[in-house]
This record gives structure tokens, C-alpha cells and sequence, in this order.
């Protein structure tokens, strides 16, 4: 029968036959055909079905609205309900958004069942449109009927948010889930985590969220028994977040997120301990990293290559402190750690907990780190460690870069203290591996390279009273380098002295004067070792790092800065600013580590008057120079202005990040807000105030109320 929508008075004649073929029709509603489509059309024409006994129809998810044309001409809640589980079925998300919209219009939300279904199908798209609408979606379920969604299907999401790249919406998921008490198992958490600190945003969000998860996970667990996983250890979800803050440069949130790991007792494995030396190289927390070097030197053989980083960024702030003489003792222990090792570990014992004070180990009240240095989980899946340039693995050893040994004869050489680099020297030497005879050689030879001969004379006399001489052509090198500086003695003194102590010359004359010897270099063995030695990569990073000191002065700012660090922790905030002054005084810039080890100290006393002082010498040093413009400190600034109730600064703040194209969290600072200032000026009206600087707070105080969403 062909469909005629002009006709429906026959159809109504068909529906007055009998009540139970109503029921039928209605219930099949989505699967008929074109005729079906007039007994809609007339269902839409009218509000209710007529039955024989007087009862009217109600449809299932009913509304208390008159039905409406829709846009594809039906208003039967059935049949949406049928068309959205058709196009579900079919995987048409076009027509089932459409069609969800359409009825959730008319009649609210549909069935949970198919809410499922159209959130596991937007979940499972790569198109970041439909994921923006699952999140839409979660959102208005989430505040009007929660029953309606389940935990794992919110999971799912976060997850397909994570791995689209789309950490804003990933965290607003994961924030509404959090203000419901219902957040995904860890593990799962720890795979959303993965995929959003890959970018910058992502490692800011992630590591907010973190503090506010874990910084209020005594309170979930009290009211919330799905929690209670939260006060287990998770150390994998702390090093993927810690490891994106030193990737991206965060180094003062990856302080915070350390302190807050003392603060829930997670423990750390060597790869936390790793990330940790980063974030502290970068704080210039030379004191806080040398207080794991105890239990990191009791680890077995077979896991000290782990430890790259903590000796690369140790050995780099003994040279940041100028302190030549830990340096060394540093170098000893890198190339003889195995042997070390070897002589104390007793395996037999299990391995024991250990715990680093985080601030002074005198304070009673400070934080403690659990650490498990021995430990290394095998579920990692980043790299711990960039940009090694001081300590190097070659064949399963820790080694010296070049770099590393140009710095130490550097500064051993400024100071005079050839012979302390002779006996460090020889120490090595006595290890008796390739690696340490090769980089006494290599010493011997960039010092002949640089002409510095007196030290390299000096060194191979120590290294041969000791025992343990180098081979023939570092003395042939230097034989020849005093010839060509017209340094005839020593060249005489030195062949001298090799014949006395039977080494021998690879020369054809035993008895060959200096100024034949230097005749050799023409055409010889030697000329070719010489002109290899002018080549050497350690002479060339010798050069480098001596340009590099001359503009370098950087080695009393990070003594204050250490200063003003165990003050301020030990709430000794006289003496931090005395130190301050100090630095000012003699003309040191400082950096974005002194303004935020000051800002620390002040926000953990609550001291934001003082803070908003300090912002004025900040904003002093920024305008000269730029390095100062860190989201970091901007941030924390932001924070405490917040707290302190400064919105002139609030404002300011908000204005200076943005010209820098800095992400700001409106979530948090809305959750801030909400702390601390929850019904500020809500009653008061502008012409309420009694003077101009209220007006203006007013002002400030609804601005900020905008910016986060609150009005």
C-alpha cells in the first residue's frame, strides 16, 4: 500500500480497532516501513492515543511539554527512541547525535542503556568533534542525572581523550569524576596520566590534578569507600608526572609534586630518584640531592648504570658550587663503584627501606622521602634522563665525557692544584681498567695540546712514581712540544730523565740530542700523534669551557640561593632575607629560584603581604631580564595572591600570562577561590561601596568571578 500522509483519518479508524495492535505498532515503532510513517504522522498530529476503555496512552519516557515537529518531521518519543538505536546499531553517528539531541529536547534523557551505547560510540571515534560532544554530554548527565552514567564508560573516555591529545577535556572529565567521589581505578589512571603529559598543557593539568587527587585522598576515603585505593603506593603515576615536569621545564612543580609524595608516603624507586636529581640540578638543590648518595652507593653493580642521571647532576652542581674537591671525590667513586661494591654488598640481606629528609635533617617537623633505591619497576615506559654531557656509560661503566675532565683541569689548574689533579689521576689510574688509563692519557695529552707543559711534565712524573706509567708517545709528544717553544733545557731534562728511567725513545739514535728529536716531528710517527693531539676532542672542550667561565659568575648566587632555600624551610625568614640582601648588594642577579625559594617561605606562613612586596622586586628584575617569565612562578604568585585576597594583583597576574601565551588552569584557581572566598561581595552591590579602593576590589573581585566561570 502506497503511503499517503493526507489520509489520516483512516489511519485513526485502524487504531480504534483494537487497543492491543496499538501496542504492538508502538512498541515496533522504529522498524516500520514507509507505511509506518503515516501512523507517526498522525501521532504527531495529536497529543495522546484514544482506547476503547477511556485509558489514555502514556508514552515510556514521557514529558510534560506538548510534542514539537522535529527536524526529520516525527514527534513519537518510541520512534526516536527506536531511530537512535537503529543508528547506534549501525554505527551512524551523525544521525544518532541528531537524533539524541531531538529527544533529549522533548523528553530528557533516554534510556541509560542507550546512553551507554552513544557514549561508547563517541569514546571510540579518533574525531575529536565527536569526542568534544561526548564530553558535553558526560557533562550535563553528570550535573542533572549521575545515575545514568557508569564509572568505566567515563573511564573509556578519559582514555580516548588522552590518546587524541586532548588533556583540556581529559581533565574535566577526570575533575567531575573527582567531585563525584567516583575516579577510575589507578591503573587506568595511570594510562590516562601517559597519554596527557606528552604535551606541556597536558603536564600542567596532570600535575594539578595529581595534587588535588592525592591532596585530598584522607577526606575521599572517609567519605568514599571507592577511594581508599588512593592511599596505596603509585610510585609509576608519580614518575610519569615528575618526568614530564623536568621534560617541560616545570622544576618548581616537580619540587611541589616531591613534597607531596612525603606527604601521602609513595614511595621512590631508581627511576623517581633519577627524575628527582634533574628536578633538583634544575632548583640548584646541590644539599637535597647529596642526601641519596649514601643509599645509592650501597645498590648493587648491576643497577648503577641506572643511576646516570644522579651522578650526572650531582657532579654538575659541585661545578655550579665551584667545589673542586667534592667533584673529585665524585669522579673517585664513578670509577670505582664496581669494585666498591663488590667488597660490601651482602646479598643474603633483603633490601631495606630508607628514608631522605626533604629540607633539614634537623628540623623535627620536616618532610620524609621513602626511597627504594634497589628497586626498578619493570612496568617503566620512558626514558629517565636527557641530555648527559658530564657522565657518560661505555661498556656498562659510568665514565667522564670529555667535558666532565675539561671542567675538573680547568678550575684544578686555576687554582694551582696541579698536583691534587696529578694524585686524583693517579687514583684512577690505579683502577686498572681501559677506561681510567685511557682518560689519564687523554688528560696528559690535551694539557700538551694547550701547552700547558710544566702540567703535563708533572703529571707523568707523578703517574710514574706511583707506578703506573703512560705509554711512549705522550713523552715524545711533549718532548717534541718543548722543542717547538724553544724550551731546550726541559727537552733535555726530559730525554734525561727517560733514559734514566729506561723508557724507551723510538728513535734511531739512543743518544739523540733535543734538537735532532724535533728534526722527527718532519714526516715521523710523532708528527702524526702531535697533530692528532691538536685535534683532540678534550682540548676542544677545554677551550670551550674556559669561554664559557669567563662570562660565568654564577658560583655565589647558588650558595645564597642554598641559603635562602634551608632558611626559609627552617622558617628562619630573617635570615633568608638577609641573605637576599646580601645578594643584592653585591650586584648578583637572582634567578627564578631565589623569588620562588622566598615565595615559598612566605606562602607556608602565610605571609601574603610580604609576598606582595617581593612582587615588586620581581617585576624590577623581569622587565631587564626575560628568563625571569616563568609559568612557575607565575603561578604560585597567582596563588597566594589569590589567597591573601590581593585581586588588583590576581588580575595583574592573569594579564601577564596571557600576554606571554601561557595556559592557565581556571579549575584550579575557581577551586582556590571557592576556598577561600566562597561568598566575597555575592550581596554587595558597586554603589554599596563606601570609598574608591573598595569599588575597584569589587570590580576586580566580579572580573575574576567571569574569568572562571562563577557568574
Amino acid at each position: 500500500m502506497a503511503c499517503s500522509l493526507r489520509k489520516p483519518i483512516a489511519v485513526c479508524s485502524i487504531f480504534r480497532k483494537s487497543y492491543s495492535s496499538i501496542v504492538v505498532v508502538a512498541s515496533n515503532a522504529f522498524r516500520l516501513t514507509c507505511n509506518s510513517t503515516c501512523v507517526t504522522h498522525y501521532l504527531g498530529t495529536e497529543s495522546s492515543i484514544y482506547n476503547p476503555g477511556g485509558v489514555m496512552f502514556s508514552r515510556q519516557f514521557c514529558s510534560s511539554r506538548e510534542p514539537e515537529t522535529l527536524s526529520w518531521g516525527v514527534s513519537s518519543d518510541i520512534v526516536l527512541l527506536g531511530k537512535l538505536e537503529s543508528s547506534l546499531r549501525n554505527h551512524n553517528l551523525e544521525e544518532a547525535w541528531e537524533t539524541y539531541r531531538d529527544f533529549k529536547r522533548l523528553y530528557g534523557f533516554p534510556d541509560p542503556l542507550l546512553v551507554d551505547k552513544l557514549l561508547t560510540e563517541l569514546s571510540y571515534s579518533s574525531d575529536s568533534r565527536w569526542l568534544k560532544k561526548a564530553c558535553n554530554m558526560v557533562g550535563s548527565i553528570l550535573k542533572e542525572k549521575r545515575e545514568l552514567i557508569r564509572k568505566e564508560l567515563l573511564t573509556k573516555l578519559c582514555l580516548s581523550l588522552g590518546r587524541a591529545q586532548m588533556p583540556v577535556q581529559a581533565s574535566s572529565i577526570l575533575r567531575l569524576m573527582f567531585v563525584k567521589g567516583i575516579l577510575p581505578p589507578i591503573d587506568m589512571l595511570g594510562m590516562i596520566i601517559f597519554h596527557m603529559v606528552k604535551t606541556d598543557i597536558g603536564m600542567i593539568l596532570s600535575s594539578n590534578i595529581l595534587i588535588e587527587i592525592y591532596g585530598n585522598s584522607q577526606r575521599l576515603t572517609s567519605k568514599k569507600s571507592t577511594c581508599t585505593e588512593l592511599n596505596k603506593y603509585d610510585t609509576l603515576l608519580f614518575n610519569l608526572v615528575l618526568d614530564a615536569c623536568a621534560r617541560f621545564g616545570s622544576s618548581n612543580k616537580g619540587h611541589q609534586i616531591i613534597e607531596l609524595m612525603t606527604q601521602v608516603g609513595v614511595a621512590a624507586d631508581a627511576h623517581t630518584i633519577s627524575i628527582i636529581s634533574l628536578i633538583h640540578e634544575m632548583n640548584g638543590m646541590r644539599d637535597e640531592l647529596k642526601k641519596f648518595k649514601k643509599h645509592i652507593d650501597r645498590v648493587s653493580a648491576s643497577l648503577v648504570s641506572n643511576y646516570q642521571q644522579f651522578y650526572e647532576s650531582l657532579l654538575s652542581l659541585h661545578f655550579k658550587f665551584n667545589d673542586i674537591d667534592a667533584a673529585s671525590d665524585l669522579v673517585q667513586d664513578i670509577y670505582g663503584f664496581q669494585v666498591l661494591h663488590h667488597e660490601h654488598i651482602d646479598k643474603t640481606q633483603p633490601p631495606k627501606l630508607c628514608i631522605v629528609a626533604i629540607g633539614s635533617d634537623n628540623l623535627r617537623m620536616g618532610l620524609k622521602l621513602q626511597i627504594f633505591p634497589h628497586s626498578l619497576s619493570r612496568e617503566s615506559v620512558f626514558y629517565v634522563g636527557r641530555n648527559q654531557v658530564l657522565v657518560m656509560i661505555k661498556n656498562g661503566k659510568l665514565v667522564l665525557s670529555n667535558r666532565a675532565l675539561a671542567r675538573l683541569i680547568i678550575q684544578y689548574k686555576k687554582s694551582g692544584r696541579t698536583d691534587d689533579l696529578s694524585k686524583l689521576l693517579c687514583s684512577i689510574q690505579k683502577k686498572g681498567s681501559v677506561e681510567s688509563s685511557r682518560m689519564c692519557s687523554d688528560v696528559v695529552a690535551a694539557c700538551i695540546c694547550m701547552g700547558w707543559l710544566e702540567t703535563a711534565h708533572d703529571i707523568l712524573d707523578d703517574l710514574y712514581s706511583e707506578g703506573s706509567p703512560l705509554n711512549t708517545s705522550l713523552y715524545m709528544s711533549l718532548l717534541t712540544a718543548y722543542c717547538n717553544n724553544n724550551k731546550l733545557r726541559e727537552a733535555e731534562a726530559l730525554l734525561k730523565q727517560l733514559r734514566k728511567s729506561d723508557v724507551v725513545i723510538n728513535a734511531s739514535d739512543p743518544l739523540l740530542a733535543p734538537a735532532s728529536m724535533c728534526e722527527l716531528e718532519n714526516g715521523s710517527k710523532n708528527k702524526k700523534e702531535l697533530v692528532c693531539v691538536e685535534k683532540g676532542e678534550l682540548a676542544y672542550h677545554i677551550v670551550e669551557e674556559m669561554r664559557a667561565e669567563e662570562n660565568d659568575a654564577s658560583f655565589m648566587m647558588h650558595d645564597l640561593n642554598s641559603s635562602i632555600y634551608f632558611f626559609m624551610k627552617a622558617h628562619m625568614v630573617e635570615d633568608a632575607v638577609r641573605a637576599y640582601r646580601k645578594m643584592q648588594a653585591m650586584k648578583i642577579h637572582p634567578t627564578v629560584s631565589t623569588f620562588m625559594n622566598l615565595l615559598n617561605g612566605y606562602s607556608s606562613l602565610g605571609m601574603y603581604r610580604e609576598i606582595t612586596i617581593l612582587w615588586g622586586d620581581i617585576k624590577r628584575n623581569m622587565e631587564s631580564r626575560k628568563n625571569l617569565s616563568t609559568r612557575d612562578l607565575y603561578e604560585f604568585l597567582l596563588l597566594n595572591f589569590l589567597r591573601g585576597g590581593y585581586f588588583h594583583r590576581v588580575m595583574e597576574v592573569i594579564g601577564l600570562m596571557k600576554e606571554n601565551g601561557m595556559y592557565l588552569d581556571k579549575w584550579m584557581y575557581r577551586r582556590e577561590f571557592l576556598k577561600y572566598h566562597k561568598g566575597l561581595y555575592l550581596r554587595i552591590k558597586v554603589s554599596d561601596a563606601t570609598n574608591d579602593e573598595q569599588i575597584q576590589r569589587i570590580e576586580h573581585v566580579r572580573h575574576f568571578r567571569k574569568w572562571v566561570g562563577l557568574d
